[in-house]
């Protein structure tokens, strides 16, 4: 049996009783991979590392969105 895992995503509390991916998170949010960096537990995560990555109890990822101005 899996256990249920609590997660932070965008400073709000979310649980999932299946295992899942970074990458697995950002696609079902349908987040568009061009244009932010991802924050995972307070560093800087390399989209290659995306599918790697499995979710855990209490971790905290962060959508850092690219902002153009001048």
């Amino acid at each position: 049996m899996f256990n249920k895992t609590t997660f932070f995503f965008n400073g709000n509390e979310y649980y999932t009783n299946n295992s899942i991916t970074l990458e697995n998170l950002l696609n079902y949010f349908n987040y568009n991979s061009l244009i932010f960096v991802v924050e995972y537990n307070q560093f800087i995560c390399n989209k290659n590392k995306w599918k790697e990555i499995k979710i855990k109890q209490n971790d905290k990822i962060e959508i850092i969105t690219i902002v153009g101005g001048g």
